[in-house]
Protein backbone atom coordinates (compact mmCIF):
# COMPACT_ATOMS: atom_id res chain seq x y z
CA UNK A 1 0.00 0.00 0.00
CA UNK A 2 2.83 2.13 0.91
CA UNK A 3 4.51 1.48 -2.57
CA UNK A 4 1.29 2.64 -4.13
CA UNK A 5 1.07 5.70 -2.50
CA UNK A 6 4.20 6.65 -3.53
CA UNK A 7 3.95 6.06 -6.73
CA UNK A 8 0.51 8.17 -6.74
CA UNK A 9 2.79 10.93 -5.46
CA UNK A 10 5.72 11.01 -7.92
CA UNK A 11 3.00 10.64 -10.80
CA UNK A 12 1.07 13.50 -9.54
CA UNK A 13 3.73 15.66 -8.35
CA UNK A 14 5.22 17.18 -11.33
CA UNK A 15 2.00 18.11 -13.17
CA UNK A 16 1.52 20.04 -9.73
CA UNK A 17 4.79 21.49 -10.18
CA UNK A 18 4.37 22.36 -13.86
CA UNK A 19 0.94 23.68 -13.02
CA UNK A 20 2.37 25.79 -10.03
CA UNK A 21 5.41 26.93 -12.12
CA UNK A 22 2.53 27.71 -15.06
CA UNK A 23 0.93 30.03 -12.79
CA UNK A 24 4.31 31.98 -11.39
CA UNK A 25 4.73 33.12 -14.54
CA UNK A 26 1.23 34.46 -15.26
CA UNK A 27 1.22 36.29 -11.88
CA UNK A 28 4.66 37.53 -12.38
CA UNK A 29 4.07 39.27 -15.83
CA UNK A 30 0.80 40.74 -14.45
CA UNK A 31 2.72 41.98 -11.32
CA UNK A 32 5.22 43.29 -14.03
CA UNK A 33 2.80 45.02 -16.22
CA UNK A 34 0.75 46.74 -12.62
CA UNK A 35 4.54 47.82 -11.09
CA UNK A 36 6.02 49.40 -14.51
CA UNK A 37 3.17 51.29 -14.99
CA UNK A 38 3.49 52.33 -11.54
CA UNK A 39 7.23 53.16 -11.90
CA UNK A 40 6.59 55.54 -15.08
CA UNK A 41 3.91 57.13 -13.69
CA UNK A 42 6.22 58.13 -10.22
CA UNK A 43 8.53 59.27 -13.38
CA UNK A 44 6.61 61.18 -15.27
CA UNK A 45 5.55 63.48 -12.22
CA UNK A 46 9.30 64.96 -11.78
CA UNK A 47 9.75 68.07 -14.05
CA UNK A 48 12.03 67.92 -16.41
CA UNK A 49 13.97 71.36 -14.52
CA UNK A 50 14.54 68.79 -11.52
CA UNK A 51 15.70 65.86 -13.56
CA UNK A 52 19.33 66.53 -11.71
CA UNK A 53 18.33 66.84 -8.29
CA UNK A 54 20.39 64.50 -5.65
CA UNK A 55 18.69 64.45 -1.42
CA UNK A 56 22.50 64.25 -0.85
CA UNK A 57 25.73 64.09 -3.16
CA UNK A 58 26.54 60.38 -2.55
CA UNK A 59 23.29 59.75 -4.23
CA UNK A 60 21.98 59.21 -7.91
CA UNK A 61 20.07 62.37 -9.07
CA UNK A 62 16.65 61.70 -9.96
CA UNK A 63 17.52 61.00 -13.90
CA UNK A 64 20.42 59.11 -12.69
CA UNK A 65 17.68 56.65 -10.70
CA UNK A 66 15.94 56.26 -13.96
CA UNK A 67 18.48 55.44 -16.50
CA UNK A 68 20.01 53.12 -13.32
CA UNK A 69 16.08 51.15 -13.33
CA UNK A 70 16.41 50.63 -16.95
CA UNK A 71 19.90 49.42 -17.26
CA UNK A 72 19.05 46.73 -14.47
CA UNK A 73 16.41 45.53 -16.34
CA UNK A 74 17.87 45.42 -19.19
CA UNK A 75 20.92 43.41 -17.48
CA UNK A 76 18.89 40.58 -16.16
CA UNK A 77 16.05 40.12 -18.44
CA UNK A 78 18.23 39.87 -21.29
CA UNK A 79 22.06 38.56 -19.22
CA UNK A 80 19.58 36.19 -17.19
CA UNK A 81 16.25 35.32 -18.95
CA UNK A 82 16.32 35.77 -22.60
CA UNK A 83 19.98 35.95 -23.69
CA UNK A 84 18.67 38.25 -26.26
CA UNK A 85 20.23 42.07 -26.93
CA UNK A 86 18.39 44.98 -26.17
CA UNK A 87 18.25 47.23 -28.98
CA UNK A 88 17.39 51.11 -28.69
CA UNK A 89 18.80 53.72 -30.23
CA UNK A 90 18.89 56.37 -27.25
CA UNK A 91 21.43 53.42 -25.28
CA UNK A 92 24.19 54.83 -27.12
CA UNK A 93 23.50 58.66 -26.79
CA UNK A 94 25.24 59.62 -23.44
CA UNK A 95 23.31 62.72 -22.40
CA UNK A 96 19.64 62.46 -22.76
CA UNK A 97 16.70 64.67 -21.96
CA UNK A 98 14.52 63.85 -19.15
CA UNK A 99 12.13 63.13 -22.29
CA UNK A 100 14.34 60.76 -23.64
CA UNK A 101 15.44 58.93 -20.26
CA UNK A 102 11.92 58.49 -19.43
CA UNK A 103 11.44 57.09 -22.98
CA UNK A 104 14.35 54.72 -22.80
CA UNK A 105 13.14 53.37 -19.13
CA UNK A 106 9.69 52.41 -20.73
CA UNK A 107 11.30 50.39 -23.65
CA UNK A 108 13.88 48.58 -20.94
CA UNK A 109 10.57 47.78 -19.07
CA UNK A 110 8.80 46.79 -21.99
CA UNK A 111 11.92 44.67 -22.81
CA UNK A 112 12.09 43.29 -19.30
CA UNK A 113 7.82 42.29 -19.69
CA UNK A 114 8.65 41.12 -22.30
CA UNK A 115 11.21 38.42 -21.53
CA UNK A 116 9.04 37.64 -18.34
CA UNK A 117 5.91 36.67 -20.67
CA UNK A 118 8.82 34.80 -22.48
CA UNK A 119 10.04 32.78 -19.72
CA UNK A 120 8.49 29.16 -19.84
CA UNK A 121 7.44 27.49 -16.90
CA UNK A 122 9.65 24.69 -17.01
CA UNK A 123 12.90 27.09 -17.85
CA UNK A 124 12.41 28.52 -13.91
CA UNK A 125 14.18 26.24 -11.63
CA UNK A 126 17.33 26.47 -14.50
CA UNK A 127 20.24 28.48 -12.92
CA UNK A 128 22.74 30.35 -13.85
CA UNK A 129 25.95 32.39 -13.18
CA UNK A 130 25.09 35.30 -11.23
CA UNK A 131 28.05 37.62 -9.39
CA UNK A 132 25.98 36.71 -6.10
CA UNK A 133 26.08 33.11 -6.76
CA UNK A 134 23.96 30.65 -9.07
CA UNK A 135 20.23 32.13 -9.34
CA UNK A 136 17.34 30.64 -11.20
CA UNK A 137 15.33 32.31 -13.50
CA UNK A 138 12.49 32.21 -10.53
CA UNK A 139 14.83 34.16 -8.81
CA UNK A 140 15.78 36.82 -11.42
CA UNK A 141 12.44 37.55 -11.82
CA UNK A 142 11.72 38.42 -8.27
CA UNK A 143 15.27 40.09 -8.06
CA UNK A 144 13.39 42.20 -10.94
CA UNK A 145 10.81 43.42 -9.13
CA UNK A 146 12.53 44.04 -5.99
CA UNK A 147 15.49 45.96 -7.57
CA UNK A 148 12.63 47.99 -9.62
CA UNK A 149 11.03 48.18 -6.22
CA UNK A 150 13.68 49.31 -4.14
CA UNK A 151 14.61 52.48 -6.72
CA UNK A 152 11.01 53.54 -7.27
CA UNK A 153 10.88 53.87 -3.63
CA UNK A 154 13.94 56.34 -3.61
CA UNK A 155 12.53 58.38 -6.80
CA UNK A 156 9.21 58.80 -4.66
CA UNK A 157 10.98 60.40 -1.90
CA UNK A 158 12.76 62.79 -4.26
CA UNK A 159 9.41 63.40 -5.39
CA UNK A 160 8.33 64.55 -1.94
CA UNK A 161 11.58 66.49 -1.04
CA UNK A 162 9.98 68.62 -4.11
CA UNK A 163 7.08 68.83 -2.44
CA UNK A 164 5.36 66.88 -5.14
CA UNK A 165 2.53 63.84 -4.53
CA UNK A 166 3.61 60.53 -5.65
CA UNK A 167 0.97 58.51 -7.22
CA UNK A 168 -1.66 56.71 -4.87
CA UNK A 169 0.19 53.11 -4.37
CA UNK A 170 -0.93 49.88 -6.41
CA UNK A 171 1.06 46.72 -5.40
CA UNK A 172 -1.29 44.09 -7.44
Amino acid sequence: MTCLLVVAIMLYAPEKLVAQDSMFVQEAFIKWQNAAAYTLETARLMPEDQFGFKPVPEEMSFGEQLAHIGKNMVWLAGGHLTGKTFEHPLTAKEHRTPAEEIELLEASLTYAEEAIQQTSPDSLAVKGDFFAGPKSKRQIIMLMHDHMTHHRGQIIVYLRLQNIKPPKYRGW
